[in-house]
């Protein structure tokens, strides 16, 4: 068994296409083929289902999948610790984050890449959901986001801020001299909000779930950067954290009146893994950049 068959059949896996996966590893699909091929024969077990051009996996390749996954993951701490044992001058780190803590990140970054220019950075946003997802899967090594501090046996999660769920206005519009907004004003607005893939969007739910409320029908996007372009139009406003107006000036964020209204901003690490040198320095200068 060989570590590139393992990458070969993880991503093939995940995709369930063939085609696409040699496409993303730079190899023939022929290639890709057959090492799963070898693989299987290997284990002496059918890891996929292939039903003519389409292919899913079998019991035992679901059942495969998360050790081998494990077993990369391994490998490259493996290597990492190894590289480590050198100096800090290379590496990679992926990152991910919501939008929301874009301005955390970008100044953290700066400094992080004066001190390490030789280490590569890779930073992917979405949501929480979709973060967490990449943290269990090992897709990034830290994530940044407003998740609740809370117990957990395979995350870390540590504090960073507070910011308020705020109402997100265009600085012409009259609500924008206001110090407070009511929930109950919301239902007057005309509002562009996050999909419910989002925790920002489940926080507010849960606010007017409390108050006995439902917003109005509203247009629903899964992208916190159009929402904002959506505000700065004037036409729309929309419910975001305080600290979501990076590199826009003309917004303004008025915070919603309520109980629990403010939301810690965290950074999550995956316990029980090597943690690289590059990530260690890379949340110093987070924590006090926030």
């Amino acid at each position: 068994m060989e570590l590139r068959q393992l990458r070969y059949f993880i991503r093939a896996a995940e995709l369930l296409n063939f085609t696409n996966a040699a496409a993303e590893l730079y190899v023939s699909q022929s290639t890709l083929s057959q090492q799963i091929k070898q693989l299987e024969d290997n284990l002496c077990v059918s890891l996929f289902d292939r039903l003519g051009k389409r292919v899913r996996l079998t019991e035992a390749g679901n059942m495969f999948l998360s050790h081998a996954r494990k077993t990369l993951r391994e490998a490259d701490e493996g290597r990492q610790v190894l590289k480590d044992l050198v100096d800090l001058k290379t590496g990679n780190l992926t990152i991910g984050a919501t939008y929301g803590l874009t301005a955390v990140l970008v100044e953290a970054i700066a400094v992080f890449s004066l001190r390490y220019p030789d280490v590569s950075i890779q930073i992917i946003f979405g949501s929480t959901e979709y973060l967490l997802e990449c943290i269990y899967t090992a897709k990034i090594d830290c994530m940044l986001s407003f998740m609740p501090v809370q117990s957990s046996e395979s995350l870390e999660i540590k504090p960073l801020f507070s910011a308020a769920l705020s109402l997100v206005v265009h600085q012409s519009n009259e609500l924008a001299k206001r110090r407070k907004i009511t929930l109950r004003q919301l239902a007057r607005i005309q509002l562009a909000l996050p999909a419910r893939s989002y925790s920002v969007r489940n926080h507010l739910e849960v606010a007017l779930s409390r108050e006995g409320m439902n917003l109005p029908g509203a247009i629903e996007v899964n992208d916190i950067n159009t929402l904002l372009h959506l505000a700065d139009t004037g036409h729309w406003s929309t419910v975001l954290m305080s600290s979501s107006l990076f590199n826009f000036p003309s917004l303004r964020a008025i915070p919603l009146e309520g109980t629990d209204m403010q939301r810690q901003a965290t950074i999550t690490l995956p316990l029980g893994v090597y943690r690289k040198k590059s990530l260690v320095a890379l949340s110093e200068i987070i924590f006090n950049k926030s």
